[in-house]
Parts: structure tokens; C-alpha cells; sequence
């Protein structure tokens, strides 16, 4: 198949397909025509990489995966270098969940504070029979004539 059959295939451009070529992680095989050819590996290759990039690895990242298909294993993840990414990348995701687990408890005892802020100021204006402060921008009106 050619390129624009196989950007079709694997849902995404020419011009892609020729970075990764330039990458060295597809394979520039021509025919006689000097016109780029590709087969049904290529499409499992580009497949594999298309998959790997939606779970946030990076195109570097990728790279052990298409050698271990190139070197014939019908998984891209049965080589030890894949493996070995594997375990990098979950070692980065339970970093990321530690640091948005402590941001999480911070901004939840924020929103804590702060609504009992608002409960203990909307109590102290009721006991005083005065309305609660309002804290809102002035109306859409006011804030357009301020940019205006």
C-alpha cells in the first residue's frame, strides 16, 4: 500500500508518517516507481505507537516497542527495553497521582475554609439583620463597559 492508504488506515497524516520515517521508526522501503510502500506490519507498528502516545508516552518513548515488532515478537511489549519503559512510565504516573493526591487535599481544605468563611459571614449579617456581603463581579454590563 502506499502512504496515503496507510495515513488512512491508522487515522492520521502523510506528513507524520514521513517525521517518523525521518525518526527511523518506519521503514522507507520504495518500489520500482521510487513510490513509498507499506504492509500489514507497518499498520500493527503504527498502531502500536498511535496506542502508546494516547496513554502520554512521548515518540522517543515508543521506540523499544517498534524494535521488539521489527525483531519479529507479535507484541511490541515482549522485549525487555519495552518492559523496561513500562515500568519507567508507571513509575512517572504514581509520581503524578502523589503530587495531584497532595494538590487535591490542599485545594479541598481551601474550598473548606473558605465555605465556612462565607457560612460565618452570611451568619454575622443575618444576626445583624443587614444582608449577606455579595461577592460577585458587577453584572456582564459593567464589565464590558470596563474593557470597552
Amino acid at each position: 500500500m502506499r502512504i496515503g492508504e496507510l495515513a488512512d488506515r491508522v487515522g492520521t497524516t502523510t506528513r507524520t508518517l514521513r517525521y517518523y520515517e525521518s525518526r527511523g521508526l518506519l521503514p522507507a522501503r520504495r518500489d520500482g516507481n521510487g513510490y513509498r510502500t507499506y504492509g500489514e506490519d507497518d499498520v500493527r507498528l503504527l498502531q502500536q505507537i498511535r496506542t502508546l502516545q494516547d496513554f502520554g508516552f512521548d515518540l522517543e518513548e515508543t521506540r523499544p516497542f517498534v524494535e521488539c515488532l521489527r525483531s519479529g515478537h507479535p507484541a511490541g511489549d515482549s522485549c525487555p527495553a519495552s518492559v523496561a519503559v513500562y515500568r519507567r512510565k508507571v513509575g512517572e504516573l504514581d509520581a503524578l497521582i502523589g503530587e495531584l493526591t497532595a494538590v487535591r487535599a490542599q485545594v479541598g481544605a481551601q474550598l473548606a475554609r473558605a465555605e465556612e468563611a462565607m457560612a460565618g459571614l452570611a451568619a454575622d449579617a443575618d444576626a445583624a439583620g443587614a444582608p449577606a456581603p455579595r461577592c460577585e463581579l458587577g453584572e456582564a454590563s459593567d464589565v464590558s463597559e470596563a474593557r470597552g
